[in-house]
C-alpha cells in the first residue's frame, strides 16, 4: 500500500474527518488519499489560515488538527500558525512537503531541506517536535514520537516534512493510535497548599489560559467556593469562570475591571495562579502595592514561575485539573455557601446611545451578549475589539470564550472559527474580531462559504489599529501609520465573498443582525460601526484605572 494511503487511513481512524491546507505537487498524494479515506480537505486560501483553521479543529474536536502545506513557501506560511497554536497549547499535526529525498543536495525548486529553505529548523522554535522523514520505514516511529509530543504533558504543534517519493513508497499498512492512554502528570507535594490555603486571610485566585486547556472549570470553582476565594480571570482565562458568579472580580491586566484592581490593592496575602505564566499582558498595571506575600503556582513549566513575583512560591507542576482535583480529594474540598467578594457594586452599563451619535465598543459588545445563546463559544481575535469583550462580555458557561495575549497573531480567531465549526457543527461558533484583523486573515470567510460552515464573523471596524494608534498617542503624542486612509467595508468584502453581509450602527441593529445570523445557514459578517475615538481598556500600562 502506498505510504499516503496508510498515513490517509490512520488520520480517519483517529476521528479526524477534516484537514485543512492548500494544494502542491509535492503533498498531491496525501490530499488524493484523504479524499479516498473520506476525510475532507478543507482548502483555505493562505496556509497560515490552514494552520489556525486545523488548531481551532482541534479544540472543538479535542483530538488533534491536521494542516497540510507544501514545500518551500507553503511550509513557511504556516510557521505564524504554529507559533499560535503552541500559544494555546493546541495538538496540532503539521505535515509539509519536499521535493525529493533520493535527489536531496541537487538544485530542486522549493526545497525544504539544508540545501534550501530548511523548515524543520525554522519550525523548531514553534512546535515542540520538528523532523524530516527520508525514509519510508522511520514514518511509523517518527510519526509517533510527534503524536506524543503533540498530546501529552505541554500539548502543542508538531511538524513532520515528508518528501514526496516518501509518500509514494509502497509499505506494509501499520496503526499508529494516538496516546490518549498516558496518565497526566501529578505532583508529589499538592498537600502543601492545603495549610496555606487554610491560614490566607485575603487570597486571590489568578486563573490563566491553562485553565482552558486543562478543561479545570469544575476544580475551579470548587477551589473558590470551599475556601471562598475571590476569582480573578487573566486575558487569556476569560472563559474560565462564569463573571456572573458572586466571587467573580473579573479580569485583570489588559481589559481588567476597577473591581480586580481595586481587591488587589487591599493586601493580598495569598495569589493562587492556575494556568497562566503571569506576563506582562496580564499584570499591566499591577504595582508594587498589590504584592502578595505568597503564591501557590499551578504550572506545567516551570520557566517562568517566581519571575513575576519574586515571593515565596509553593510550585505544583503538572496537568492544572489532574492536581486540583488532588488537592479537592486530599481536603475533602466541596461546595459550600460563600460570600460575595469583598467589592463595589459591578459598573452600571451604559445607555445606549441617540441613533445619530457613533456606537460605542462598549455598547457594541453589551448587545452581542443579550443576543447571543450562553452556549455560544467566541474566538476573540488580537486588539482592542476583544479587550471590550474582556471587560464587557459575560461569561454564563466556562469554556465558551477563547483567547491569546500572548502571541497574538492578528486575524488568528478567523481561521480558529472556521475550524471549531467543522468540529462543532450543532454549535454557535463567533469570532470577534476587527478591520485590521479582517484584512489580514478576512479571505477565510470564503473559505467558510466553500464549506457551509456558517459562522457568525463579527467586525468592529473603527477604520484603525486600535491598540496601536491609542497607545502611541498616549505614549508620544502622537500616531503615525495605524489609520487607514481608505477604511473597509466589511459588509461589501463579506457579500464579494459569498457570505451574508450585514452593517450595523445601533445596537438594535446589532440584535437583529444576530438573529438573522443565527438562523442562517452560511456564514455572516456583522460589520459594526463603532466610535474611532473611543478609548479602549488597553492603556493600563502607561494610565492608571483611576
Amino acid at each position: 500500500m502506498r505510504l499516503s494511503q496508510v498515513l490517509a487511513n490512520n488520520v480517519k481512524e483517529w476521528g479526524i474527518n477534516h484537514v485543512f491546507g492548500i494544494p502542491g505537487k509535492s503533498i498531491s498524494p496525501l490530499m488524493l488519499d484523504f479524499d479516498s479515506a473520506g476525510v475532507e480537505f478543507v482548502l483555505t486560501r493562505h496556509e497560515a489560515g490552514a494552520g489556525f483553521a486545523a488548531a481551532g479543529y482541534a479544540l472543538g474536536n479535542k483530538k488533534l488538527g491536521v494542516a497540510i502545506g507544501t514545500s518551500g513557501p507553503g511550509g513557511t506560511n504556516l510557521l505564524t500558525a504554529a507559533g499560535q497554536a503552541k500559544a494555546y497549547n493546541l495538538p496540532l499535526l503539521i505535515i509539509t512537503g519536499q521535493p525529493s529525498a533520493a535527489e536531496s543536495g541537487k538544485a530542486l525548486g522549493q526545497d525544504s531541506s539544508s540545501f534550501g529553505t530548511d523548515l524543520v529548523k525554522m519550525f523548531e522554535p514553534v512546535t515542540l517536535f520538528s523532523a524530516r522523514i527520508e525514509r519510508p520505514d522511520l514514518v511509523p516511529l517518527y510519526v509517533q514520537h510527534a503524536l506524543e509530543k503533540a498530546k501529552t504533558g505541554v500539548k502543542g504543534p508538531v511538524h513532520l516534512c515528508i518528501p514526496f517519493d516518501v509518500l509514494m513508497a509502497q509499505v506494509e499498512p501499520f496503526t499508529i493510535h494516538l496516546p490518549d492512554h498516558i496518565p497526566q502528570m501529578i505532583s508529589a507535594n499538592v498537600e502543601e497548599a492545603i495549610p496555606l490555603l487554610n491560614a490566607a486571610k485575603r487570597p486571590v485566585l489568578f486563573i490563566g489560559k491553562g485553565v482552558m486547556a486543562a478543561e479545570a472549570y469544575d476544580e475551579i470553582r470548587i477551589l473558590a467556593e470551599h475556601w471562598n476565594i475571590p476569582v480573578i480571570m487573566t486575558p487569556g482565562g476569560k472563559g474560565a469562570f462564569p463573571t456572573n458568579h458572586p466571587l467573580s472580580l473579573g479580569n485583570f491586566g489588559l481589559g481588567g475591571t476597577i473591581q480586580a484592581n481595586d481587591y488587589m490593592k487591599s493586601g493580598v496575602d495569598l495569589l493562587i495562579a492556575v494556568g497562566t505564566k503571569l506576563s506582562d499582558m496580564t499584570l499591566s498595571g499591577f504595582t508594587p502595592q498589590m504584592m502578595p506575600k505568597q503564591v501557590i503556582h499551578f504550572d506545567y513549566d516551570v520557566t517562568f514561575v517566581s519571575k513575576a513575583l519574586p515571593v515565596p512560591t509553593c510550585v505544583i507542576l503538572g496537568d492544572a485539573k489532574t492536581n486540583l482535583a488532588r488537592l479537592i480529594d486530599l481536603a475533602a474540598a466541596e461546595v459550600q455557601v460563600y460570600e460575595a467578594a469583598a467589592t463595589a457594586e459591578l459598573d452600571v452599563p451604559p445607555k445606549e446611545l441617540g441613533e445619530t451619535h457613533v456606537l460605542s465598543a462598549e455598547t457594541a459588545i453589551l448587545a452581542l451578549r443579550s443576543s447571543l445563546p450562553d452556549d455560544a463559544i467566541i474566538f476573540g481575535d488580537d486588539g482592542s475589539h476583544t479587550f471590550y469583550a474582556i471587560r464587557h462580555y459575560d461569561i454564563r458557561i466556562p469554556g465558551t470564550f477563547y483567547f491569546d495575549d500572548v502571541f497574538g497573531a492578528m486575524g488568528h480567531a478567523i481561521g480558529y472559527a472556521v475550524g471549531a465549526k467543522a468540529a462543532l457543527p450543532d454549535r454557535t461558533i463567533v469570532c470577534l474580531t476587527g478591520d485590521g484583523c479582517a484584512m489580514m486573515h478576512g479571505m477565510e470567510i470564503a473559505t467558510a462559504v466553500n464549506h457551509r460552515l456558517p459562522v457568525v464573523f463579527v467586525v468592529m471596524n473603527n477604520g484603525r489599529l486600535d491598540m496601536v494608534d491609542k497607545g502611541m498617542s498616549y505614549n508620544t503624542g502622537r500616531s503615525v501609520g495605524a489609520v487607514y486612509e481608505t477604511p473597509l467595508d466589511a459588509a461589501m468584502f463579506a457579500r464579494s465573498l459569498g457570505a451574508t453581509g450585514i452593517c450595523c450602527r445601533t445596537a438594535q441593529e446589532i440584535r437583529d443582525a444576530v438573529r438573522t445570523a443565527l438562523h442562517s445557514h452560511g456564514p455572516t459578517v456583522i460589520e459594526i460601526i463603532v466610535d474611532p475615538n473611543e478609548i479602549p481598556p488597553i492603556l493600563t500600562r502607561l494610565l492608571t484605572l483611576e
